[in-house]
């Protein structure tokens, strides 16, 4: 392997495993440093991204998702509702801008997407885009008819997350296969919609499973233009919530690895600390934005689990001398 860190700053897709595991296995240091090289080669150092969740649909999900307290198949007191109105959303968009977030994201807790709500949710991506945000859907598996139709309405990003490796992935779902979820991304590509897809770490999966998941991400036709890293929250009642008492997480170190290694394949990707943040300390998320992590969800909920309150987030970034990017 290359000594020298500018060599990762090239985009790639035909990273092997065994070229990743290397990277991980690199001293702390050493490895954060590659990192950060190849983040300031691609982006402002002292910019992040600020990113706002809106859940438009909540609860009675279909998927059995082991982490999720959105799952009908886990009885965590959580009462499912409809489709929130686009005048809701709306107010809960001009907000978010107005609170300094340069994209706002809608999520619907669905297997996948019905033809009957795509009206409904192109108004909603029409006037929220016409705010000036950026605009974020995840809706479950959609169809390229429906991928077409979101993208003619103004949707610029589509998450889909891939959660974990292929290897570990029926440890934490059962009712979507792996493959679905990479029909889905093509779905997205092919209309010319930017992706936004990451995973979840600290399911008691490996570093192995860390690597693989990776590899997937890395080795995709298009890298994701968003790829969100999630600490497990873990939610009582939920199969990896009770595994996570028993095994626990990843240590901070070990998310800061994946951090570093997420920014070293994917060098043009946004990286963002997503789920979990509330239970990190400001020394762990500075580490992050020092391994690569440029983005980050304000607000002080993400769908169902807390975030940090913005006030917090503002005193962090002031602290560390980072400002808001500015709005594509």
């Amino acid at each position: 392997m290359p000594d020298t860190a500018p060599t990762f700053a090239t985009v790639r897709h035909d990273w092997t495993k065994t070229e990743i595991a290397a990277l991980f296995d690199l001293p702390f240091m050493e490895l954060v440093y590659r990192a950060a090289t190849v983040h300031r080669q691609h982006f402002d150092p002292s910019e992040i991204q600020l990113s706002q969740l809106l859940s438009i649909k909540t609860g009675g999900c279909a998927e059995n998702c082991g982490y999720c307290s959105q799952s009908a198949h886990h009885d965590t007191g959580l009462k499912a509702s409809k489709l929130m109105p686009v005048d809701e959303v709306l107010s809960a968009a001009k907000a978010a801008r107005d609170g300094g977030a340069q994209r706002f994201c809608m999520g619907a807790a669905w297997r996948d997407l019905k033809d009957r709500d795509v009206p409904a949710l192109s108004q909603m991506i029409a006037e929220v885009k016409a705010l000036g945000l950026e605009t974020c859907a995840t809706l479950g598996m959609i169809t390229p008819d429906q991928a077409k139709a979101l993208k003619e309405a103004g949707l610029d990003y589509y998450n889909h997350n891939l959660d974990t490796s292929p290897e570990y992935y029926e440890s934490v779902v059962t009712t979507r296969t792996y493959q679905e979820r990479l029909d889905t991304l093509e779905a997205v590509r092919e209309v010319g919609m930017k992706t936004c897809c990451g995973g979840i770490v600290g399911m008691g999966e490996t570093r192995e499973d860390r690597v693989s998941f990776l590899h997937q991400l890395a080795t995709l036709p298009a890298h994701p233009d968003s790829l969100p890293i999630n600490n497990l929250v873990p939610v009582s009642n939920t199969p990896l919530g009770e595994l996570s008492k028993i095994k626990g997480g990843v240590t901070p170190v070990e998310f800061v690895r994946t951090v570093a290694v997420a920014r070293i394949l994917c060098p043009k990707s946004m990286v963002r600390l997503s789920a979990g943040r509330n239970e990190m300390s400001e020394e762990l998320q500075a580490l992050c934005f020092l391994a690569g992590a440029n983005s980050i969800f304000v607000g002080n909920q993400l769908l169902t689990t807390p975030n940090p309150e913005r006030g917090s987030d503002a005193f962090l970034l002031q602290s560390l001398g980072l400002r808001p990017m500015a709005a594509s």
